[in-house]
């Protein structure tokens, strides 16, 4: 096969700020070097936490209007990384943030997991179609975390792409225990109002079962600048970051893949690397 000019690279993300966690670096790194990078989000998050005090208000269980706040977050955070292309799954607002497992908004009528899987897996594969990546980007089967959004993602996007031959590799967005390990030996939150992880607080994934290894240390100030972007959900500073429960994770000089699906080789440090050569 021959790649298209520039290679195209969709990522199906859950809610705003999981472009940036999960993939930040890895966007800002192929972003830099030409590549067409699409972003999918399939909700505005309306059930996120709120940091800041002063906009508590916009709450699911007050205005109930962060998913709005959220989309100007999630603009400048694509900004910052160079996006080239966003989309919301299916228009934005058509699915709802379902929150965490087992909570009531679970059962909203328009929650992502109350969807059809079919429909949504049908919108996913009319954006693939036009915007034409021959590598995609999720979760695994557990969402990474078990975020139920997260899990429907994997399930569309699984399904999606096996109903074309035009992607030639699907990935899943892991962390590395190692790298995760290695950043929080060197992490001080002394003076920060945050906390340390517990042994086995944080999911982390085996590296041994880890098959791809994308250096992003060059692009950290993007990825830094895109996560304060997301400054509802996220608080950052130079060496980590926390989310709403306050507990400190670092930033690392690489972004960590399973190939889920397409030929491995070449594919151990790039995520486009062998392809066009076959």
């Amino acid at each position: 096969m021959t790649l298209t000019a520039p290679p195209r690279l969709l990522l199906v993300h859950a809610h705003p700020d999981d472009e940036s966690l999960w993939t930040g670096g890895t966007i800002a790194r192929y972003a830099a070097a030409g590549v067409h990078v699409t972003v999918v989000t399939c909700t505005l998050g309306e059930e996120g936490e709120i940091i800041p005090p002063a906009l508590q208000e916009l709450a699911a269980n007050a205005a109930d209007q962060l998913g709005g706040y959220r989309v100007a977050e999630l603009r400048s955070a694509c900004a910052a990384l160079g996006v080239t292309e966003h989309r919301f799954l299916g228009g934005i607002g058509r699915w709802r943030d379902s929150g965490m497992v087992g909570v009531d908004s679970n059962a909203h009528p328009r929650a992502f997991v109350q969807g059809d899987l079919d429909d949504q897996a049908a919108a996913l594969l009319e954006i693939i179609k036009e915007a034409k990546p021959q590598v995609v980007v999720s979760y695994d089967a557990f969402g990474g975390y078990g975020h139920p959004d997260h899990i429907r993602a994997h399930e569309i996007t699984m399904a999606a792409t096996a109903q074309t031959n035009d992607v030639e590799r699907v990935f899943y967005a892991v962390t590395s225990r190692d790298a995760t390990k290695a950043g929080l030996a060197e992490l001080d939150v002394t003076g920060l109002p945050f906390r340390m992880p517990a042994d086995g607080e944080l999911p982390v994934t085996p590296d041994e079962e880890i098959t791809t290894v994308v250096d992003v240390s060059e692009h950290l100030a993007a990825k830094r600048r895109a996560l304060r972007a997301h400054s509802t959900q996220v608080s950052v500073w130079p060496e980590g970051y926390a989310l709403s429960n306050n507990i400190a994770q670092p930033l690392v000089g690489a972004e960590y893949y399973v190939l889920a699906r397409g030929a491995a080789d070449g594919a151990a440090t790039d995520l486009f690397g062998g392809l066009g050569e076959r």
